[in-house]
């Protein structure tokens, strides 16, 4: 599915909801030149909705890294919000996650744009251990692993 690029805006931010692949080619290309037009209207406070996003690969991740250092570079920022849990694996492995702010929830997010807000954000320890922890109880469930010793 090619990648969709929808815009809208929340209290004076943009917002793109995404959906499809962020991949090379043609739908990285798509959303570099949202981020430019967005840049050429000075519109440099950012959030992209991942929700609809199934893969990333790493010219994605490129264009979103791009996209990232256009919005502070003029004074702005742009956050994540809805990241899959494959997506935020990707971007944990990378150390991207130090570089984004990501977030659960469109709102939190919007409110991270106002410093006199209360902000929920994207704990990204939180999700290694949740992870980890349903990783170690799939793998202890009887009939999930095989015993060594009683194997023929």
């Amino acid at each position: 599915m090619p990648l969709s690029v929808q815009q809208r805006e929340v209290e004076g931010i943009v917002i793109l909801d995404l959906a499809g692949r962020l991949i090379a080619g043609p739908d990285a290309g798509d959303l570099r030149r949202a981020f430019d037009h967005l840049r050429t209207q000075k519109r440099n406070r950012l959030i992209l909705n991942l929700k609809e996003v199934d893969f990333i690969d790493s010219t994605g991740l490129g264009t979103l890294v791009i996209g990232h250092s256009a919005a502070e570079d003029d004074g702005g920022a742009m956050k994540l919000v809805n990241v899959s849990e494959r997506s935020a694996q990707l971007l944990i492995l990378t150390k991207l996650s130090t570089v984004f702010e990501l977030f659960d929830d469109e709102q939190a997010a919007v409110n991270s744009f106002f410093p006199e807000r209360e902000v929920k954000r994207f704990d990204v320890l939180e999700f290694v251990k949740s992870h980890e922890a349903e990783k170690e109880q799939a793998s202890s469930e009887p009939g999930q692993r095989l015993d060594p010793e009683t194997q023929t």
